[in-house]
């Protein structure tokens, strides 16, 4: 028989790993947009930094965030929090790191086709607002504050 408990603490391990993994591209690529400002265009050092940004994004951080995804709506399903506040809250910085999540893969596109017309500024500031969501996310699982 299956044990629903043992199915529910792996879908919450694959859960937080996704995250982790997701996080960790959320966090390096616009650090790599950074460096990649000051790369010539057509540079060596700018083709790698093309590849290592289509990497990123295509290979680590879709699939992480497709899988942080699906494994937090069955962890919500099964434990009724969508009538919870604190869900709520962080749902909604899940969602707007989606958003961000999407920009840079826009930024990916616009620095493969040598068109950014951004400063490594902005991508500093850039780099600042998933880790904001992220920790946001965090107090309202761990905490629960409403």
């Amino acid at each position: 028989m299956i044990d629903w408990t043992d199915i529910y603490l792996w879908v919450k391990t694959l859960h937080v790993v996704a995250v982790i993994s997701w996080m960790a591209g959320m966090l390096y690529m616009p650090r790599l947009f950074v460096y990649h400002c000051s790369a010539e265009i057509g540079s060596v050092q700018s083709e790698t930094f093309k590849i290592m940004e289509r990497r990123l994004y295509k290979a680590i951080m879709n699939p992480a965030m497709m899988v942080a995804w699906a494994a937090g709506l069955v962890i919500a399903w099964e434990q009724s929090y969508f009538t919870s506040g604190w869900f709520h809250a962080k749902l909604g910085a899940v969602v707007l790191m989606t958003v961000i999540h999407l920009m840079l893969g826009r930024y990916v596109r616009d620095f493969a086709a040598d068109r950014n017309t951004r400063t490594h500024k902005f991508y500093r500031v850039i780099n600042e607002i998933p880790t904001v969501l992220m920790i946001a996310a965090v107090i309202f699982v761990i905490v629960k504050p409403f």
